[in-house]
């Protein structure tokens, strides 16, 4: 694996992170929307990744893992951003506007605590892969610096 594909996996991975922390920040921003331009509560959305890249020789082979001796992971990529399918919270306020005829209100499908985890998580594997940067940088440089001597 070169110096240049190290960068560009560990980029790939800010990438979706960032991306998975806008959509986290969407959720906590809507957690009180009880009507959307869809009709009914807002819906959670989750963040879907998947790998990224071709197949392609891999440089290192494992001596112990000969199938992976072909492919290598190229970093990952944003499949697509999904509804969560969980159903709305139903919470009884005869008085708000979007109530049904008991009272109760479709409320969005987002649990705060959840959405922390998930934020927190995010972030730590942004973390990673800026360390993952810096640590690639600094191989970079001490590379050459050894034709200097």
């Amino acid at each position: 694996m070169g110096i240049f594909n190290a960068f560009a996996i560990s980029a790939s991975g800010l990438t979706a992170e960032r991306l998975r922390m806008d959509v986290i920040s969407n959720n906590i921003a809507n957690v009180n929307t009880t009507r959307t331009i869809d009709g009914g509560p807002y819906q959670r959305q989750r963040v879907v990744f998947e790998p990224r890249g071709e197949k392609m020789d891999f440089l290192f082979p494992s001596v112990f893992d000969k199938t992976r001796q072909n492919t290598q992971f190229q970093g990952v990529k944003v499949s697509g951003i999904i509804n969560d399918q969980e159903p709305p919270k139903l919470v009884y306020d005869p008085g708000n506007p979007d109530a049904n005829k008991e009272g109760y209100v479709a409320m969005p499908n987002v649990n705060i605590v959840k959405e922390m985890v998930d934020m927190i998580s995010a972030t730590r594997a942004y973390e990673a892969n800026v360390t993952s940067i810096n640590s690639v940088k600094t191989m970079a440089a001490k590379a050459l610096e050894i034709g200097k001597a």
